[in-house]
């Protein structure tokens, strides 16, 4: 009597894409993106306090290596529910461009960035885009499907260009399968950061507390470039405003996502 049967398909399948990742060649090509981040801002007991929003594209693939930030703009505003409005654009990262290294940890590499709050918050679109790449490359030979690999060499305090600390516990990173993004196979990769110590020291304010922070990136096996990026992070932290006579407690939630753009 014919059936049909699928063990072997599966199999193959198995076989082919999910036994391992395959040799990472990261792709030359020009890539454009654009990264949002919202955070949120609540003190202990939940209530609101006010909402940001962070926007810049970033073009990586020259030639010489560079990575470059444009049109960035940043938003606020002290209701939850009102959409933001188009922000202001931050002049100074206009055609900000740098080599990712450990250098974009200096204070060197932001000499020409001003020296206000919302300076720490054009930083994180670099530092996070740095954190997204890293996830998404530096271990790809390492990851075996759905067994999470501790990364241990970036435990420690590292200055963050000087205008604070950031102290990671540990982190862990894991391969969690493969999808499709717009057509493209792409492997998900999850990871996480829970417990990290933060101190920011600035003129104007001085903060101390927790971030935990965790998200997935989805990586194309064809070109191994990011396909789409999500990350989602809450700090706790006891803020001193200079000229306020008390400091104060405030948690505050980010969201952020990478996506291509034209």
């Amino acid at each position: 009597m014919p059936y049909t049967g699928f063990s072997q398909v599966d199999k193959a399948f198995i076989d082919r894409y999910l036994s391992s990742l395959p040799k990472m060649n990261t792709a030359s090509i020009q890539r454009k993106y654009r990264m949002t981040t919202v955070h949120i801002n609540r003190d202990l007991y939940g209530a609101f306090q006010s909402t940001s929003r962070v926007t810049g594209d970033y073009t990586r693939g020259f030639s010489d290596g560079h990575m470059t930030w444009n049109n960035v703009y940043i938003a606020h505003l002290n209701s939850l529910n009102d959409p933001f409005p188009a922000g202001t654009k931050q002049e100074y990262i206009e055609n900000f461009s740098y080599l990712p290294s450990d250098n974009m940890l200096s204070a060197e590499a932001f000499k020409n960035f001003p020296a206000n709050p919302d300076n720490v918050l054009a930083r994180n679109l670099i530092w996070d885009m740095m954190t997204f790449e890293t996830y998404a490359w530096m271990f790809w030979d390492s990851l075996k499907l759905n067994v999470p690999h501790v990364i241990r060499q970036t435990d420690g305090e590292f200055s963050m260009a000087e205008i604070g600390t950031y102290n990671h516990n540990v982190m862990t990173i894991c391969w969690k399968g493969i999808t499709a993004i717009d057509g493209e196979m792409c492997a998900v990769i999850d990871f996480t950061a829970i417990d990290n110590l933060l101190e920011i020291t600035m003129d104007m304010m001085n903060s101390k507390g927790t971030e935990q922070y965790w998200g997935t990136t989805w990586v194309s096996l064809k070109t191994r470039n990011i396909e789409k990026a999500v990350m989602y992070g809450g700090v706790m932290q006891e803020i001193d405003i200079k000229g306020m006579p008390q400091k104060i407690m405030v948690k505050t939630v980010r969201e952020l996502w990478v996506e291509p753009i034209n």
